[in-house]
């Protein structure tokens, strides 16, 4: 969602080169308003209201809100979604004043996954979004102050704008229980140095008796990398104690995929990665890791979840 994310809190740009936008934007303060259904809101005009391929048409509110104004256009079938879910939506976004279109997911193809309730979208999202339904369609008009407030946004969002969203919910996928870590628990190990490695190894430090993490799987990590070359420091969660969502899947860099999968959830392991598996002869000069450098990594398997989409 391009004008929808904030901050990234679970990823490592380090290590995943995932496809999904990370792009900042600011995200609103606000209240928490109680969501109400009948404020005035005209409802979407289209034959195919079932969460088809088909683009919405928007029809804003008579008046601007001055409250998370919710409605349900296409019930939705199955579990009600809650904090933590996974959702993958197609929305439309205009300005609430005139209609005026500044995003949309339906003319790129691109549905776009969240998790509910994680702060990686507007308030408006995360508290309009709680209780819809797979195959549901709903309606969000949403005041400035849980969208962006007086920050403009582009070159549509003005500041004090109220926004209203058609979404779609493709599928829902119950969410996984993830604590946080105390940033006093890191662990304390000597990391090697490794130069030209040729292949993925991995060196079990405790041994994990919980949920296996499968190739596909999304699994949950306290993890730090290090320069291989130095044994230098390049990033880590545990400086926060918010675990990292890794996709094991081609959107990764495939030392990662390889080193975890097979760990099993309350597993530690130290894991060389080989440049050829990590960055290559691109380097990561954001984390300044140079061009062909090995990562060495040690990774500490919180949960695993769902296939990642």
């Amino acid at each position: 969602m391009r004008r929808l994310i904030t901050a990234s809190v679970v990823s490592l740009a380090l290590l995943a080169g995932c496809s999904s936008s990370t792009k900042s934007a600011v995200s609103a303060a606000g209240s928490s308003p109680t969501s109400d259904a009948s404020a005035g809101s005209s409802p979407v005009s289209d034959p195919n209201a079932s969460g088809s391929a088909a683009k919405p048409t928007v029809n804003v509110p008579k008046d601007l809100p001055t409250k998370l104004v919710i409605t349900d256009l296409t019930e939705g079938t199955g579990d009600a979604a809650k904090a933590g879910d996974e959702i993958t939506v197609n929305y439309v976004g205009v300005r609430s004043a005139d209609g005026t279109e500044f995003d949309n997911s339906y003319d790129e193809g691109r549905p776009f996954t969240l998790t509910l309730g994680a702060g990686g979208v507007i308030t408006g999202w995360d508290q309009g979004l709680v209780g819809i339904k797979a195959g549901g369609r709903r309606q969000l008009d949403i005041p400035a102050d849980l969208a962006y407030g007086n920050n403009p946004q582009g070159n549509i969002i003005k500041a004090g704008d109220a926004l209203t969203f058609v979404i779609d919910a493709l599928s829902i996928t119950p969410g996984v229980n993830v604590p946080d870590a105390n940033p006093a628990d890191a662990p304390k190990v000597s990391i090697p140095t490794s130069v030209g490695a040729s292949k993925v190894s991995t060196t079990d430090l405790i041994t994990g008796t919980g949920d296996e993490a499968t190739a596909g799987s999304t699994a949950y990590v306290q993890i730090s990398a290090y320069r291989g070359d130095t044994a230098a420091l390049l990033q880590t969660t545990w400086n926060d104690g918010k675990a990292a969502k890794i996709p094991l899947t081609d959107t990764t860099i495939p030392g990662l995929v390889k080193g975890i999968t097979g760990m099993k959830v309350g597993g530690r392991r130290l894991i060389i990665v080989p440049s050829e598996d990590g960055f290559g002869s691109a380097g990561n000069t954001q984390n300044s890791l140079p061009a062909v450098t090995d990562l060495v990594l040690v990774v500490d398997l919180v949960a695993v979840g769902a296939a990642a989409k």
